[in-house]
C-alpha cells in the first residue's frame, strides 16, 4: 500500500474528518492550524488527493526524571531534574479507514521521524503519549510502550525504536 505522510496544509479537507472521539476530531477541526501557525507542533496528515485517513502530532517534551524507568534512569545524570522526549501529541485516524493498518502506518512514520530527528537534530530519550483510552493503551503497548507511575503516559525509548524495522 503506498501512502502518502505530509505535513497538514490548507488543502487538505479537516471538516470531513471524523475518528469517533470529539477531542481529536476538534483538534484538527479548530485547533491544528493554530497549533501549527504558533510553532506549538507540527501536524502530519496521511491523505489521499485532499481527504485526510489520519493525523498525528509531534512537539518537544520533557517529563520528571523519576517518571522514567529505572534502568534508563540509571544511565542518565543525576542532575537533571527531567529529561527531553518527543511528545507524540495526538494520532487518530477517520472512521471510514480503520482496520486496514493506517494507525500503525502512522505511528511507524512518526517513531521514524521522532528517531531521526532525535538522533540528529534535537535530544530526544523517548517518545511519549497520552493515551485516551484503555484502546490506546492497548495499541501502544503492541509497539512496545510502557505506561509511566502516576503520570498516565505510555513511554519507548530511543533504543527501543532503533530496534524496530522502521
Amino acid at each position: 500500500m503506498s501512502v502518502r505522510i505530509e505535513l497538514l496544509n490548507a488543502s487538505f479537507n479537516k471538516k470531513d474528518f471524523s475518528c469517533g472521539k470529539d477531542m481529536l476530531d476538534d483538534y484538527l477541526h479548530l485547533q491544528a492550524s493554530q497549533d501549527v501557525k504558533r510553532k506549538l507542533c507540527v501536524v502530519f496528515v496521511m491523505a489521499e488527493e485532499n481527504i485526510i485517513q489520519g493525523y498525528y502530532t509531534l512537539s518537544n517534551a520533557a517529563i520528571p526524571t523519576e517518571l522514567i524507568p529505572e534502568a534508563i534512569q540509571k544511565k542518565m545524570p543525576r542532575s537533571y531534574k527531567s529529561l527531553p522526549v518527543t511528545l507524540l501529541g495526538r494520532l487518530a485516524i477517520d472512521k471510514n479507514f480503520k482496520g486496514k493498518g493506517l494507525g500503525a502506518i502512522l505511528l511507524i512514520d512518526a517513531l521514524k521521524r521522532c528517531y531521526e530527528i532525535g538522533s540528529k537534530s534535537v535530544g530526544s530519550i523517548g517518545v511519549v503519549v497520552d493515551p485516551l483510552d484503555d484502546d490506546a493503551i492497548a495499541f501502544y503497548e503492541r509497539f512496545g510502550f510502557v505506561l509511566l507511575p502516576t503520570s498516565g503516559k505510555m513511554f519507548l525509548p530511543m533504543a527501543d525504536i532503533a530496534k524496530l524495522e522502521l
